[in-house]
């Protein structure tokens, strides 16, 4: 009971100081919302009349320490949000575990997931999905399938074109088409450094990647642009914006592009921020 006594008081102290008053106490139920949810970069094959490709989605799914896990079940029973995409994973796929060893990733998967009836161009397509959406990790940079604990024999052939025989696979964006443009860094909700730095990844027909800043008001603050890699190439982007912070607040990054004497933009990503 005294141990108790001394501990209970020590932890008031420290949270209340000499004054009695409370002092940086962490606000639980804030902490909670946080962690209600994350978003998770998934994946997904679409078909046209003239291509097949990969588009990139943002889910929100209930939060997990265990990122990758959630990423391969959502890509498994997921909703695809893009007209057209669809999931390439039979339903009834279950996730048997995967280990990150030395930024190689083992996933294994029940065999349930040699049901899929798909092409050689889908079962290329399908296998990048699972590879890039967990290379959006950063812990993970190339994947290994297994199925049931094996990756020989019936495994090893996968979906009978392409096979597992090139694994370990690695992260390639050269068939993701959709969205034009996304945003890495900064994320919604983050102080604004100056100068701000800004990171993602496009594919547009010319020109370059484009990037404003505006204040609450949508008055422009500044604007930079950088070079990007045209069609059909996807290619990485950073541009830095240096500004003059207009106050304490909130404001709006802006991402887009646009062709030669267009003032329109297009494709554009908003992310809302806060000021230093």
């Amino acid at each position: 009971m005294v141990i108790l006594s001394i501990l209970t008081l020590t932890l008031y102290w420290l949270y209340t100081g000499s004054s009695g008053e409370p002092q940086n106490i962490p606000d639980i139920k804030k902490v909670e919302a946080q962690k209600e949810s994350m978003d998770l970069a998934i994946y997904y094959f679409k078909i046209t009349g003239s291509d097949a490709y990969l588009v990139r989605e943002i889910h929100s799914v209930p939060y997990s320490d265990d990122g990758p896990g959630s990423a391969i079940k959502e890509l498994i029973g997921g909703e695809p949000k893009t007209p057209g995409a669809e999931r390439v994973l039979p339903a009834d796929t279950r996730l048997l575990g995967i280990s990150i060893k030395d930024s190689l990733a083992m996933v294994d998967f029940s065999s349930e997931v040699l049901k899929t009836g798909v092409g050689s161009t889908g079962e290329a397509l399908g296998i990048q999905s699972i590879v890039n959406t967990l290379t959006e990790f950063p812990q993970i940079r190339e994947v290994s399938f297994q199925v049931e604990g094996k990756s020989d024999g019936r495994a090893m052939d996968w979906w009978g074109h392409v096979g597992l025989y090139g694994q370990p696979f690695k992260r390639n964006l050269e068939k993701v088409h959709q969205p034009a443009i996304w945003v890495t860094h900064p994320v919604a909700g983050q102080v604004s450094g100056v100068p701000l730095l800004i990171k993602g990844s496009a594919r547009i027909p010319g020109g370059g990647v484009k990037a404003r800043l505006l204040d609450e008001n949508g008055k422009k603050i500044a604007e930079s642009t950088a070079a990007s890699p045209t069609t059909p190439g996807r290619g990485g982007f950073e541009i830095s914006i240096t500004y003059t912070p207009p106050g304490k607040g909130k404001g709006t990054l802006e991402v887009f592009w646009n062709s030669s004497g267009e003032e329109s933009p297009r494709d554009t990503v908003k992310i809302p921020i806060q000021w230093p």
